[in-house]
């Protein structure tokens, strides 16, 4: 069921290089009105205010598709709102909606002063949660995505796929939704499973039909080849997973008894990565304070790989490990 104009929110935050990188998305007029993640909550009044000019009178809908704080830590602020919608996410974030205590603490830990920034977010209502039926029984499928996070989903309504962060981070370098030439980073931290987000992806290429726009949280939307840049997002997974490896046998094989710093590591695996995946080596013509953000997050999801290659190596019989645990 597509419901009246779809509207993009930017929730720019007051970080170097987070503008243009969350994106809120809304249906505000219609049988169906709902949000896609609303984001932290420091960005709530402006959320609320943004919504309100755009003519959403009713919310039926809050649907995540994850709990982390940069999507789902803004839900409690719109129930403030509108406290007749009703949240739909997996089953495994409803409790930390409930109760945030463990998703704020591992936020401030992971995140740091950004946490700080987003804003602690507040306990949702119990009555607030809706199962995955609600939603299907107004025409939005929840569709399984785990990768980035285990309680990772999608949502499609009609021809529209709220992807999250399963197929990445995303830019159409200024060059609207249709370039095919965009930027594509995978978004895989720690505790990351490749098997599980290629399956997700596969779960994605096997929609028929096959939607025909992709909306990211991070960033913006695309309308091209919806097809290939899913599969292109599934390809990337390979590409880094092999310049992790490369990097670190060239480390290994360098004549010293130290190991190599994190940031020596992290730079060569980017250079192999850009040389062999040309939707990051397109990341070169993003502006300077967006490029250091990407950098940051690169690492983060370079860490997740490196995780998965130490884990793997640790319940092998492989070489013990002389280069520093991420």
């Amino acid at each position: 069921m597509t419901c009246g104009p779809l509207h993009l929110i930017d929730l720019d935050q007051p970080l170097p290089g987070q503008r243009r990188f969350i994106s809120c998305w809304a249906r505000v007029a219609g049988p169906l009105t709902y949000v896609v993640d609303p984001g932290p909550p420091g960005t709530a009044d402006f959320l609320v205010s943004a919504l309100r000019d755009r003519g959403l009178a009713r919310l039926d809908l809050i649907l995540l598709t994850h709990v982390h704080l940069d999507h789902g830590g803004c839900t409690a602020r719109l129930l403030d709102t509108w406290p007749e919608a009703k949240v739909v996410c997996h089953p495994a974030g409803r409790p930390h909606l409930l109760d945030p205590t463990k998703l704020w603490a591992g936020s401030r830990q992971v995140l740091g002063a950004k946490a700080e920034v987003y804003g602690q977010p507040r306990p949702v209502p119990p009555g607030a949660l809706a199962d995955e039926a609600l939603a299907a029984a107004r025409g939005v499928e929840v569709i399984p995505t785990p990768g980035h996070a285990p309680h990772h989903v999608a949502v499609r309504d009609g021809d529209d796929l709220f992807v999250g962060e399963a197929a990445g981070t995303f830019s159409d370098l200024g060059q609207g939704p249709q370039a095919e030439a965009c930027y594509l980073r995978p978004a895989t931290p720690p505790r990351f499973r490749p098997e599980v987000a290629q399956a997700s992806l596969d779960r994605l290429l096997a929609l028929d039909p096959l939607p025909l726009r992709l909306r990211f949280a991070h960033h913006g939307w695309f309308g091209g080849d919806v097809r290939g840049l899913l599969l292109a997002a599934r390809g990337q997974i390979d590409l880094w997973l092999e310049a992790c490896r490369q990097a670190l046998a060239a480390q290994r094989g360098l004549p010293h008894t130290e190991p190599g710093s994190e940031d020596e590591l992290f730079s060569a695996i980017a250079d192999l990565a850009r040389r062999a995946d040309p939707y990051f080596a397109r990341g070169q013509a993003l502006p300077a304070d967006i490029r250091e953000r990407e950098r940051e997050f690169t690492r983060q999801s370079l860490r997740g790989m490196l995780g998965y290659l130490l884990a793997a190596e640790a319940e092998g019989v492989s070489a013990v490990v002389d280069f520093p645990r991420p």
